[in-house]
């Protein structure tokens, strides 16, 4: 097969890069794992055989990471709502409304929250020896613990593109061809094309960072879990959560490179072709997954009281103007205003988290005090909008806040990975008519901005007083 064109599409600031094989429905986006580079990819016959499988009569969307191949290098490690827009970007360029998407284990978790996400997106979920954690825990043992993850890093740092360590990741990563000097040579100029050094440590590091624990529920779209033996539990893990998931077992692998081994690439396509064959068309999703926000003004009984009715409308005038710019900054949707609060729904957390700490720091500037809280869950669509107990949790985490506090539930902090936010745990809390105890965590900016819009003109405003 000739490859085909590379293609570019903006993700943000980033350009992807991506190409386009075969023809035919329904779509199908291959997300590459921790490496990829479209170009060099056909030069390796077996991954090319790889490719041609997975598009078969199908159209195949095959996409460069940010910060890997022909994309955009990184200077900071992505987060996961920029890396699901990365996808979307790529089908919206092509008109794709449906996809399948098929990813293997450092892919999972962005398929996964992205078919939670947008699930009208999604036709299906094909994930091969998923990953729902990056680092291991008592609940999730097959992660790699801190002390490995420690001296991985440091040997991405001390000796990546060096040829030394890259023929030693090649015959690790596919030990049945480490006698084929061929393919290791080809390896070796794939990984050096795929990742510059600072690319790949910032990109172990996201991985390595990432929980998607909590969103698995959440993932209501057909989904094919393909596990080798030895790497069962973490698939298990994945067909235990996911509702109506099934769970494919594959023959032996030594490697990470199904491609790269005959019977395994033969099981792996087989078991493709019959999950998309028993595709049928989906309904209109009646859940999805989100992240609210609540915000209100701290005594403002009292504030409205002292300063008066005119003083009051001027007050709600300029809180309603901030946080209305920054969630159209912010790709947030106004849910709900009530007095001198506000609802509000994001597809990706971290960017619910930024625009919270920009709405308290931005009205604090005008001495205006507000409080906020955030909630990622599964969410009922009634009417158009969001409903269901995940909306109470939010209100109830809010109204635990203190003045000037943006308080998070620890499934929003645990998927704000490369967002550059810190969190100090607050402790354990029941939430009036919410089950079970609660542990929120204070969001802090790890670096803040210059003096806002708001800033800005707070001068201006006082002097009008």
């Amino acid at each position: 097969m000739r490859p085909p064109d590379v293609k570019y599409t903006r993700s943000g600031d980033v350009a992807i890069a991506y190409q386009v094989v075969g023809d035919g429905s329904p779509d199908v986006v291959f997300l590459r794992g921790f490496a990829g580079d479209l170009l060099s990819s056909w030069d390796q016959p077996l991954l090319v055989r790889h490719i041609e499988g997975l598009a078969g009569n199908r159209r195949l969307l095959m996409l460069d990471r940010r910060g890997t191949g022909l994309s955009d290098r990184l200077r900071e490690v992505p987060s996961i709502e920029s890396s699901m827009d990365d996808i979307r970007a790529v089908m919206d360029a092509e008109r794709s409304d449906r996809a399948v998407i098929w990813t293997g284990a450092m892919g999972s978790g962005v398929a996964a929250l992205f078919a939670a996400t947008y699930p009208e997106r999604v036709a299906g979920l094909m994930l091969f020896d998923p990953r729902a954690r990056g680092l291991a825990s008592p609940d999730y043992p097959w992660a790699m613990t801190a002390d490995r993850l420690r001296q991985r890093l440091a040997m991405i740092r001390a000796r990546w593109g060096e040829r030394d360590f890259m023929e030693e990741l090649a015959r690790e990563y596919a030990p049945e061809m480490a006698d084929d000097d061929d393919f290791v040579d080809w390896l070796v100029w794939h990984l050096r094309r795929s990742l510059s050094p600072g690319a790949a440590l910032t990109l172990a590091r996201f991985e390595m960072e990432l929980d998607i624990r909590d969103v698995l529920p959440a993932v209501r779209v057909p989904t094919l879990l393909l596990a080798h033996p030895g790497r069962t539990e973490q698939a298990r893990y994945f067909a235990d959560r996911i509702r109506g998931s099934q769970l494919v077992g594959l023959p032996p692998l030594r490697g990470l490179f199904t491609w790269a081994d005959d019977s395994c690439h033969s099981a792996t396509m087989e078991a493709t072709s019959a999950f998309i064959a028993g595709l049928t068309t989906a309904a209109e999703p009646e859940r999805v997954l989100s992240t609210v926000l609540f915000t209100d003004i701290v005594g403002s009984t009292e504030l409205a009281a002292r300063v008066g009715d005119a003083r009051w409308r001027e007050i709600l005038e300029l809180h309603h103007r901030v946080v209305r710019r920054t969630l159209v900054r912010s790709a947030g949707r106004e849910v709900d205003t009530a007095g001198d609060g506000f609802f509000a729904s994001f597809d990706g957390p971290a960017r619910a988290v930024q625009a919270a700490l920009t709405i308290v720091r931005e009205l604090a500037e005008l001495d205006i005090v507000v409080r906020a809280g955030l909630h990622t869950g599964e969410f009922e669509i009634a009417d158009g909008k969001l409903a269901g107990i995940g909306v109470n949790i939010g209100a109830r985490i809010a109204a635990t806040a203190s003045a000037g506090e943006v308080l998070v539930s620890s499934t929003v902090k645990d998927l704000v990975t490369g967002s550059h936010i810190r969190f100090e745990e607050r402790g354990a809390h029941q939430l009036k008519g919410v089950p079970s105890d609660w542990t929120l965590y204070a969001a802090k900016a790890s670096d803040p901005q210059a003096p806002s819009d708001a800033g800005r003109i707070s001068q201006r405003i006082r002097d009008s007083r």
